[in-house]
């Protein structure tokens, strides 16, 4: 079996933001801003660390599932953020989380419904795609 590489997208990793996100603010959107007041066009979220009120995901089929709280512990989290025709920037997160029983649940996150609990701590990458 021979592997195949295609490139998806040239660049180069640009400059490393951490930040601390207050309670009650939206994870989503606060890296969305987070990557605004720095400059970021492109990001990638390299680690995470903190809990959420209650977390909501997108369910197969399109819907949502809600993983009720407090104190929703977040296991890991990764994704990116891309700037869009129109300028704005839009983030694309994707985690696990732990629910007060211990059960763990994952899956790309709703932007604006899943508040910060107790404290909320990102890394964030630049990305600098290379021009076409």
């Amino acid at each position: 079996m021979q592997s195949e590489v295609r490139l998806v997208e040239a660049g180069q990793m640009g400059r490393v933001a951490y930040a601390r996100v207050a309670p009650n603010e939206d994870v989503v959107l606060s890296i969305e801003k987070l990557c605004a007041a720095e400059g970021f066009r492109h990001a990638f979220v390299r680690g995470a660390l903190g809990s959420l009120v209650d977390a909501c995901f997108v369910a197969p089929g399109g819907g949502t599932r809600q993983v009720r709280g407090p104190a929703v512990e977040i296991v890991s989290l990764a994704g990116e953020v891309r700037q869009q025709a129109d300028g704005s920037l839009r983030a694309a997160i994707t985690g696990i989380v732990a629910d007060t029983e211990g059960h763990v649940h994952g899956g790309p996150f709703v932007a604006g419904a899943n508040p910060v609990c107790v404290t909320f701590e990102v890394t964030l990458e630049e990305w600098l795609p290379s021009a076409a």
